[in-house]
């Protein structure tokens, strides 16, 4: 298996304490935004960035925190009526919250994901905002501000607003066949089986990223903390005999099609060992994962 496991820090209540709970007992990746933990995520991972330095890190832009908001308007990078709304993606504030960023973790970002395109835009204009941010971020990427992209997107795929090969045309568009753009990012679980039955099948955004090279980080593998109590002993039973429901839901995850890296936010200790030991298991086999999509649904 070739999927890793990865820290995602939206809902770790101490970014700084997980990050290093995490990178001690061998994580090589840590997922972050700059308006997670109150504006405070990107700053609170320096030090461990610094202390690790072979731990890579992804950010986001798109939301803005509430603490930039009024800093990101007085240097012009923002309008009232954006900082209002929360979300941007304006070429002009891309360029400025990658140089913010850059500054708050210390070092260039491994990745940037383009945060939910999909928040408040009109269906009409989602490949003209997303053409827009990639032509910033490749300027940024040229800049050496920061060192490739992707899209992070929680409906954006599932509502058929845009797919990957749309995605890759667009950054083709933007940056040339030598484009930067790298990875996607959806959520992945036993409540969003939709991508794992459309990957078993040759089709969505998990197969046509493997066709395309991009990684796919796979997020909210256990639906907030919500999916260990909706598996059944029968369904644990069926897919790993002997394992707790949560390693039950991230086996089936870890071994989805295209599927390279399951992030997981958790401070715990022990619930990181335990999930790296089911990740890093052999997938489970493809008629294995079609009986779990017959037995649960999308």
């Amino acid at each position: 298996m070739t999927t890793q496991l990865g820290l995602g820090t939206y809902r770790c209540h101490d970014v700084a304490e997980a990050a290093l709970m995490a990178a001690s007992r061998g994580a090589d990746w840590v997922d972050t935004a700059p308006n997670y933990a109150g504006g405070q995520a990107e700053t609170s991972l320096a030090v461990i960035l610094a202390a690790y330095p072979e731990l890579r890190v992804s950010t986001k832009v798109g939301f803005i925190p509430t603490s930039a908001r009024h800093i990101a308007v007085r240097a012009g990078a923002l309008s009232a009526a954006d900082a209002e709304r929360g979300h941007c993606l304006a070429p002009d504030y891309i360029a400025w919250q990658l140089a913010r960023t850059k500054l708050m973790l210390g070092r260039v970002p491994d990745l940037v994901f383009v945060h939910n395109p999909e928040h408040v835009c009109p269906d009409a204009e989602i490949t003209g905002r997303l053409y827009n941010a990639f032509l910033a971020l490749e300027e940024a990427c040229s800049q050496q501000i920061i060192s490739a992209y992707g899209v992070a997107t929680w409906q954006g795929f599932s509502s058929g607003l845009f797919d990957v090969p749309t995605l890759i045309e667009l950054a083709t568009k933007a940056g040339g066949p030598n484009h930067h753009l790298r990875a996607i990012q959806l959520p992945v679980s036993l409540v969003h089986l939709a991508p794992v039955a459309q990957a078993l099948d040759g089709r969505g955004p998990l197969a046509d990223a493997l066709t395309g090279g991009l990684e796919v980080f796979a997020s909210a593998p256990l639906h907030g903390g919500e999916i260990p109590g909706m598996v059944t002993p029968e369904l644990s039973e069926l897919i790993a005999p002997g394992k707790t429901a949560a390693e039950t839901s991230l086996a089936v995850v870890a071994s989805a099609p295209g599927v390279r890296r399951v992030l997981l936010s958790t401070g715990n200790p022990e619930h990181w060992m335990r999930a790296a030991g089911i990740v890093g298991q052999p997938s489970l086999s493809p008629d294995l994962l079609r009986r779990v999509v017959d037995v649960l649904g999308t």
